[in-house]
């Protein structure tokens, strides 16, 4: 089985303190790995450093065997909820149709077919109610459901979610581990930082521990 993902001898560090150190991995396609840790150990540094949103001081990333920017198109991306600016003033469907721009690309508009994929990723993560409602006005487990429905709405081979599970009710959490399941199912990779070691073992097929 090929790699979605080969890490080798990664460094990362701020204001001089190692954050990372000669860090190396490799996570195979169709599986649903968990990167768990205490505070503080990594997580979320490591995920971020393979997606360029911080610099690495050296190592190899790669991607279906290519660097990240050949293939970020491949790739979505869910962010922790405290990344985010939840008072921009967007509706639930425009969120998720901001999926499909990875394909569409700097020019191209959105047609009636890729608001009607959107609208079908809102379906699947059960937020096809709120399609008009602005992003803010939703609880917190809502929100992750939605920026789920977004990266489903881009189509992607391999999901990253930074703690996705984080101040959310636990009916949320079932029905995003759910869809998880099912994207891995269908061959696509999932790679999760996760905080919870108890659920470990229910949720994913491989771990990192850091």
């Amino acid at each position: 089985m090929s790699n979605a993902l080969t890490i080798d001898r990664l460094y990362v560090s701020y204001h001089g303190q190692d954050a990372l150190e000669n860090v190396s991995l490799s996570i195979q396609e169709g599986t649903m790995t968990g990167i768990i840790g205490p505070n503080g150990a990594g997580k979320s540094t490591l995920l971020k450093a393979c997606l360029d949103l911080i610099e690495k001081d050296q190592g190899d990333i790669r991607f279906f065997e290519q660097p990240f920017k050949q293939v970020r198109k491949q790739i979505a991306y869910v962010p922790q909820r405290n990344d985010l600016d939840w008072t921009f003033p967007i509706h639930v469907l425009d969120t998720v149709l901001l999926g499909t721009y990875p394909k569409l690309g700097l020019i191209k508009r959105p047609k009636k077919e890729d608001r009607a994929y959107a609208y079908h990723c809102l379906e699947k993560v059960g937020m096809q109610d709120f399609a008009k409602r602005q992003i803010g006005e939703l609880s917190g487990g809502q929100q992750q459901r939605v920026f789920l429905a977004r990266a489903l709405a881009q189509n992607a081979q391999l999901f990253c979610l930074d703690e996705p599970f984080v101040g959310i009710d636990m009916a949320s959490e079932e029905t995003m581990i759910g869809i998880l399941k099912e994207l891995r199912d269908e061959g696509k990779t999932i790679l999760v930082v996760h905080h919870d070691l108890s659920k470990a073992d229910d949720y994913f097929s491989h771990l990192v521990l850091l």
